[in-house]
């Protein structure tokens, strides 16, 4: 049987002596383990369209529970990311992200729909990388069942809250905290707030819509990763390098 899907390439794995894996990202089939034969060899026809971060057209043969990519072609490899390596590894990190939330045979269209805005944010729009981080972390955590309480003080209900809890996802004063509470609280400014809510609950079409100075951005950025990577209970060995690659370009600009 023959399927075709349009998907994200979200892993490549050696398999055999010129053979691959992919895992890769489909809108309907959700994440799908693909075999893609002979794409070591030198010269593979699928080598443009099966490489991390290819989004393309795949016509694959499935046979008992397991597909090989019979012929694919590119729709878009974000070509301009890819000569950036700050760009591209804040991308490797959205794909580590997505595998982790996605499922094999379950439909994914908005996750797959998000993780395509962010790399085309990353490659053409040239938005600033904290921004697209933070609307790809928070917006992911809220496709995935961790939308956070936005709506005041979960204690005494103010309108006006100036921490967030990570662990829970809500917000309180600084006055309210439980003294049996273990969980990490950052500050939340009102910018950042209303930042917070546009990305849960605008349309997807708008949610680079928003600005913020660059230190109200880079706080943004630092709370979505903390509440993205508390509720997985994960870390991300891409994540784990574009950090470094930011603290080496500020000694670099310090000295």
């Amino acid at each position: 049987m023959y399927l075709t899907i349009q998907g994200i390439v979200l892993r490549v794995s050696d398999y055999g002596d010129h053979d691959a894996l992919l895992t890769v990202l489909s809108k309907k089939h959700g994440k799908l383990t693909v075999k893609a034969r002979g794409l070591r060899r030198k010269n593979s026809p699928l080598s443009a369209v099966c490489q991390l971060l290819a989004y393309g057209e795949f016509t694959l043969f499935e046979y008992r529970g397991q597909y090989t990519v019979n012929e694919a072609h590119v729709l878009n490899l974000f070509q301009k990311l890819r000569c950036n390596l700050e760009q591209l590894s804040l991308a490797s990190y959205f794909a580590q992200v997505s595998e982790v939330l996605s499922q094999e045979d379950y439909p994914t269209p908005e996750l797959q729909s998000l993780l395509l805005n962010c790399l085309y944010g990353l490659s053409e729009l040239e938005l600033p990388l904290c921004q697209v981080k933070a609307v790809f972390e928070l917006r992911a955590a809220c496709l995935s069942g961790y939308t956070p309480d936005l709506f005041g003080c979960h204690v005494c209900g103010s309108q006006t809250p100036d921490r967030f809890d990570l662990s829970s996802g809500l917000l309180e004063c600084q006055g309210c905290r439980d003294a049996s509470s273990t969980g990490i609280r950052l500050p939340v400014t009102p910018g950042i707030l209303e930042a917070m809510r546009f990305i849960c609950f605008c349309e997807p079409k708008k949610l680079f819509s928003f600005r913020l100075g660059q230190q109200q951005m880079c706080q943004l950025s630092e709370l979505t990763e903390g509440f993205l990577t508390t509720q997985l209970e994960r870390g991300f060995s891409a994540l784990d390098y574009y950090k470094s690659i930011c603290f080496h370009d500020q000694e670099l600009e310090a000295t």
